[in-house]
């Protein structure tokens, strides 16, 4: 049986891809196999070197408009691309081509707090603002909308009223980095 792989977005420090780099490292049945990031000097690339997982760089004008990023997808035989702190909309002919085969994670439970400009603190200062009782993640499936694409699984933490959006922000990401490797072992394996 051909071991399925994985393709990781990335645009920052990384630390959601590094977890998933971790959880299928020596994976006999699945690989990270690409990462893809959108910004030449970001910490992931690092991270995707140190657990030996080969990276693509790409440009605004090549994402939207070439067809280098499509060509290294296909090429690598990925099974599944997995969107960890990626700030682009992915566009059109890449949806299309890997229609529900696309997962996101998003810093709160959807459908509220998300949407264009909705990611990282601005999402935790909002939801302290909002007073809410509870946050958490979602991981849905990509469309050609932020953070609208079908809900695969969400998990939720307790707020407490004194909960800075620091505090908020550090209760979401222990979720993230608890579940959205486990969630994307299941959703690769079906493929």
């Amino acid at each position: 049986m051909r071991k399925k792989k994985i393709a990781v977005f990335a645009s920052g420090s990384g630390t959601n891809a590094e977890k998933i780099f971790q959880y299928f490292e020596g994976r006999q049945d699945v690989e990270v196999s690409l990462l893809c990031c959108n910004k030449p000097g970001a910490y992931v690339l690092e991270r995707a070197h140190k657990y030996h997982v080969a990276s693509l760089v790409f440009s605004r004008d090549d994402f939207y408009h070439g067809t280098s990023v499509s060509d290294k997808l296909k090429a690598e035989s990925t099974d599944l691309i997995v969107l960890a702190g990626f700030m682009w909309l992915v566009p059109d002919y890449l949806v299309a081509a890997f229609e529900n085969r696309i997962v996101n994670i998003h810093p709160a439970l959807l459908p509220k707090y998300g949407g264009k400009g909705m990611y990282g603190m601005h999402v935790h200062n909002a939801v302290k603002e909002a007073g809410e009782s509870e946050s958490g993640i979602t991981i849905h499936f990509v469309n050609n909308r932020y953070d609208e694409g079908d809900i695969i699984e969400q998990f939720s933490c307790e707020l407490d009223p004194n909960d800075s959006p620091e505090d908020i922000a550090r209760k979401v990401q222990k979720l993230e980095h608890e579940n959205y490797p486990k969630v994307v072992d299941n959703l690769v394996l079906k493929y």
